[in-house]
């Protein structure tokens, strides 16, 4: 292992070009107009695989899916567990362009940090394990352990076609443990394994007054307004400090326990820090339930957020009365609660009582994801922390994620109830999806450091077992 140490050292420069290369192709999927660029990507994560020494590596696709990166190493020898690793190499749009301080397709270091758009989301991820392999296999030209490595093209269009994927490969990628390397540190320098992630689902809510618009000066007043039907509608889901005021809604939600509690209350958090960051205007106050810290709030509890609303353009806005509003109202659920118990409380709280009488019609938008939560112990996550704690020089911390991961449950489970570390790359600073994305490179270092360490620990279980 030590070997591999010491050449993760001698030539992180090479690594911090391979993700240089990477991060040069605006490999951006949301669009639907870059799919030469995410094939472009999918063609240099293989030659990257391959320069690390990885085997049969290739391309692959399930149906019209945008392109995976595949390859693997199996020759540790029985009794050796195979560990699967999961990236993605398709990024966000380079949005506010105005607002970054660097090209967002040229890696850029400054201040200890490395920023271009997919730095850390999750381009690194892919340097950091192809890292941690090839400093095993340019040394000794073994690893401790098998692994399958597969690098996604459609992560940030939902994953559309990734279960898919899975149950198509499902012999050529069964492993015994999985790594994700796509979730944050909850601060620079502090290793944080993720046990648990909320699921999402959303509706759509269409208010109809009317069947065509109507001057305001000739039905003003008269006529019910749907924009501000709508707008009505979606107040009663405000909940000021306290629980949302949709009946049933708690009802299956998982408590946390006095550990958990005691747990998050000391983990480092500071409220001035966090407005600076995001730019909570000064007024505004928090909205967490009393007595909840943001930790509980964001990680354990579920919410409601209207994340579009129409009813005009407001560039072509016109004095009428408008008989048609909608908005999507996206909800962050949590263990136990059922995408269609959610979905269901909403549109009886929310269709009824429509003010003036209004349709006001609640459905069901997208398949939604569920929640996933792990035992955050036994073997594989015992090794986890472990190698963390050298790799990092600090004790790592278990944490839960207020965002959704909605392969992690279904791969656990195709995988017979496989471990799955999720281990951070990011930390509060990364910007994913916003200006000025960027990757701490101490911290990358420190992240490669581990993996080989992890590597190492799995070769050494007894008969392979990581659970």
């Amino acid at each position: 292992m030590q070997q591999a140490l010491d050449w993760l050292n001698k030539h992180h420069e090479d690594i911090v070009r391979g993700l240089a290369d990477l991060v040069a192709i605006p490999s951006i999927s949301t669009d639907g107009e870059h799919d030469h660029e995410i094939g472009r990507t999918a063609q240099l994560v293989c030659d990257q695989m391959r320069e690390a020494g990885l085997h049969n590596v290739e391309t692959l696709k399930v149906g019209n899916s945008l392109p995976y990166a595949y390859g693997e190493w199996l020759d540790a020898g029985p009794g050796k567990p195979t560990v699967f690793l999961y990236a993605h190499h398709d990024v966000q749009p380079v949005n506010f362009i105005d607002q970054w301080k660097s090209d967002p397709w040229k890696l850029t270091r400054r201040d200890g940090r490395l920023y271009a758009r997919g730095s850390a989301d999750d381009k690194a991820a892919i340097s950091a394990f192809l890292g941690a392999i090839a400093a095993y296999r340019k040394t000794t030209n073994q690893l401790p352990c098998n692994v399958k490595m597969v690098v996604e093209g459609e992560e940030e269009i939902g994953s559309r076609n990734l279960l898919t994927f899975f149950d198509k490969y499902r012999d050529k990628i069964k492993s015994d443990v999985i790594i994700v390397l796509d979730t944050e540190n909850i601060e620079v320098g502090l290793p944080s394994i993720t046990y648990s992630l909320r699921g999402v689902v959303s509706v759509l809510v269409e208010v109809t007054s009317a069947k065509i618009p109507v001057h305001s000066g000739m039905a003003g007043g008269a006529l019910p307004d749907a924009a501000l039907a709508l707008n009505k509608v979606l107040s009663k889901l405000y909940w000021e400090n306290g629980p949302i005021p949709v009946p049933g809604f708690y009802d299956s939600v998982r408590v946390l326990t006095d550990k958990e509690k005691a747990t998050f209350r000391k983990l480092p958090w500071s409220e001035d820090k966090f407005r600076h960051e995001v730019g909570v205007v000064p007024s505004a106050r928090f909205a967490n339930e009393t007595g909840m810290t943001t930790y509980e709030t964001t990680w354990r509890r579920p919410s409601v957020t209207v994340i579009a609303q129409e009813a005009s353009n407001i560039k072509q806005a016109s004095n009428q009365v408008l008989p048609k509003a909608q908005a999507i109202v996206s909800c962050r659920i949590v263990p136990d609660q059922k995408v269609a118990d959610v979905v269901a409380s909403l549109k009886a709280y929310l269709e009824a009582d429509a003010p003036w009488g209004v349709e006001v019609k609640v459905t069901q938008n997208g398949a939604g994801c569920e929640w996933w939560m792990t035992d955050p112990n036994g073997p594989a996550f015992e090794a986890a922390m472990a190698s963390l704690r050298q790799g990092f020089d600090r004790d790592p911390v278990a944490i839960g994620c207020g965002g959704s991961i909605g392969f992690v449950g279904p791969l656990a489970n195709l995988f017979g109830g496989a471990p799955a570390l999720l281990l951070g790359i990011e930390d509060p600073a990364s910007n994913a999806h916003a200006p000025n994305e960027s990757l701490h490179e101490g911290d990358f270092k420190k992240l490669m450091n581990s993996l080989v360490r992890l590597f190492d620990t799995f070769g050494k279980l007894p008969d392979g077992k990581v659970k």
